[in-house]
């Protein structure tokens, strides 16, 4: 008798849980607008609420297999799902990163370089670098806070021997008029790309535009380790410009792919939660010595707060030398 109650009891979690994420499923892919995906996670949300109800009630095994068959219906519907790369794209992800590499010699085709004065005011500009990666100088890691707990933006900066700085960064791609919501990241909302830009753009914009806060962390890393991170950020640019993904809050995030890249490089890079509360993931970097322990993390976090710097800037090629420099006591 307990035992066949505790199986109930797992069951109706497993139902439970399960008919959570279907209704959130039909909510954010349901064909239709609005009123029609409300309908039809109102109407899923019953039909778990009766199956629980029959099964509590009659402790028989009719409920659950219409549930499993039901489900399973869910199931096929959302792997028909598929990403693309051709929908009608906001400005800002319009274009897609490609790469190619000649020896040491890289060619970044649309780089974003925009001039913002607000999210809906701005010159777009999109253009093809060439970089050495013999000249590869540093890396460093910008998380940039826009309030939530737990969570920032996380974007690696490449600089060079001539002051030149590329930033890379894994973002959504937003359709026009779109917003970006952490629920819907789960639920195939939102395709994922890689977007490589100056610094005055990508940074700027979250500091002077946006009114986010920025911290700049300087990797210690050797060149070998650098040029096959900026290697492996083009790889991916342009599988997903041959194959379109989905972004996903957990799995495939702003952190959790570079993680993945990184973990080419050194397999035996640990996994940490802090790559997802990506807000602590400077804790995790000094951890790993992926950071300079010869001073306190405190002292990191207070001297790379680029914030300030930022906003003081102009918009001009000097911005990446003035975010870099302390000011005077």
């Amino acid at each position: 008798m307990i035992v066949r109650w505790v199986l109930y009891v797992l069951m109706a979690v497993v139902a439970a849980i399960s008919g959570s994420w279907g209704a959130l499923a039909l909510w954010y892919q349901c064909p239709g607008g609005p009123v029609v995906r409300a309908i039809a996670a109102t109407a899923w949300v019953a039909l778990v609420l009766t199956v629980l109800v029959l099964a509590w009630s009659r402790r028989g095994g009719a409920p659950w297999i219409v549930y499993a068959l039901a489900f399973g219906v869910l199931l096929a519907w959302w792997s028909t799902i598929a990403p693309s790369n051709h929908r009608i794209w906001a400005d800002d992800v319009a274009r897609m990163l490609a790469g190619s590499v000649d020896g040491e010699r890289v060619t970044l085709y649309n780089v974003r370089n925009f001039n913002w004065r607000s999210d809906e005011d701005y010159d777009a500009h999109w253009e093809t670098r060439s970089y050495d990666l013999d000249q590869l100088a540093s890396a460093d890691l910008v998380l940039s806070s826009w309030g939530m707990p737990g969570i920032s933006h996380a974007l690696v900066s490449f600089g060079f021997t001539d002051g030149s700085h590329v930033a890379f960064s894994v973002e959504i791609r937003r359709q026009r008029g779109q917003s970006f919501s952490s629920i819907g990241g789960f639920f195939k909302q939102f395709e994922r790309t890689i977007v490589a830009a100056d610094e005055r753009d990508i940074i700027r914009v979250r500091t002077n535009v946006r009114g986010e806060d920025d911290h700049l962390y300087r990797l210690r890393m050797d060149k070998p380790a650098m040029r096959a991170l900026f290697l492996a950020y083009i790889q991916e640019a342009n599988e997903l410009a041959a194959k379109p993904a989905y972004y996903n809050t957990a799995t495939s995030n702003c952190v959790t792919i570079v993680y993945g890249m990184a973990k080419q490089i050194d397999p035996g890079l640990p996994y940490d939660y802090r790559l997802l509360l990506t807000a602590y993931l400077p804790s995790y970097l000094y951890q790993v010595g992926a950071l300079d322990t010869r001073y306190p993390l405190a002292v990191l976090t207070q001297q790379g707060d680029i914030t300030a710097r930022a906003r003081a800037s102009a918009s001009d090629d000097g911005f990446s030398r003035a975010i870099r420099t302390p000011p005077e006591p």
